[in-house]
């Protein structure tokens, strides 16, 4: 996801000197030209001052490697991409007795930012200026939409709604698939109209004005073939609306652990 939001940045006109990649693994070959990496935050500079410090890490890894960066508390905004680590658990790793405010935006952003179109809540402390929030906003805005929350307990229901979501189109798409080799297609073919479908579904989605409901409304012919499915899909105590709420409760309840 790190990979995937300096690929926006840059594509958004940043300079690649601008940027700094510390991580131990970074292919540098691989990477953007320009973009200057360094194996450890020790490694880096005495003068250095970012604006920003991304912190792209693996929730069960930012106890050992987020207070390395103790010494940007004060001067910069921390974004934290993290799922589940809470502004608390951050302030905690970050704060000093020199600087106890630190500016921290926690981010929930999804796989579709690595093609552009991602979705992504954001939650601001205290200590994240103006500035800092339309910066963090710009940033994000590069990969995709950027939304706010006013509570930071509403990242568990964005994790559950877009965090999460991709997977369940995914799985829309293998179901749809399924179903049409149920009905005699070809397994290829029918995973080749499944994608297709919702694909396609979904740029229409993104570039109409309409809402998704009066989208549905516009291809369902009274009494025909779609209506005669979605009376299936929409049936009273057995619908995929109550589905999808029983599954992303689940995920955000299980969001909501693994934020202890």
């Amino acid at each position: 996801m790190g990979g995937a939001l300096l690929a926006g940045w840059l594509e958004q006109g940043i300079e690649p000197s601008d940027a700094v990649v510390v991580d131990p693994h970074y292919d540098i070959e691989a990477g953007p030209a320009g973009v200057r990496s360094f194996s450890s935050p020790q490694d880096l500079p005495a003068d250095f001052a970012p604006d920003v410090v991304l912190l792209a890490v693996k929730p069960q890894a930012m106890t050992e490697v987020v207070p390395a960066y103790r010494r940007f508390a004060g001067q910069a905004v921390f974004l934290s991409i993290a799922a589940g680590r809470t502004i608390a658990s951050l302030e905690a790793l970050l704060g000093t007795d020199a600087a106890p405010n630190v500016a921290i935006v926690r981010a929930m952003p999804n796989t579709p930012a690595a093609v552009r179109r991602g979705a992504t809540g954001l939650f601001a402390n205290r200590n994240v200026s103006g500035n800092q929030r339309r910066t963090c906003d710009q940033l994000v805005a590069a990969v995709g939409q950027a939304v706010w929350v006013e509570r930071e307990s509403l990242l568990d229901a964005v994790t559950a709604v877009s965090g999460s979501g991709p997977a369940y189109v995914f799985l829309l798409v293998e179901a749809l698939a399924a179903a049409g080799e149920n009905l005699g297609l070809p397994p290829e073919l029918a995973a080749t109209l499944a994608r297709a479908t919702v694909t396609g579904s979904g740029e229409l989605l993104a570039q109409s004005p309409l809402p998704a409901a009066v989208l549905r409304q516009n291809v369902t012919s009274p009494n025909g073939t779609t209506h005669a499915a979605l009376q299936v899909l929409m049936k009273e105590g057995d619908d995929l609306a109550g589905l999808m709420r029983r599954a992303t409760e689940a995920a955000a309840r299980r969001a909501e652990e693994l934020a202890g």
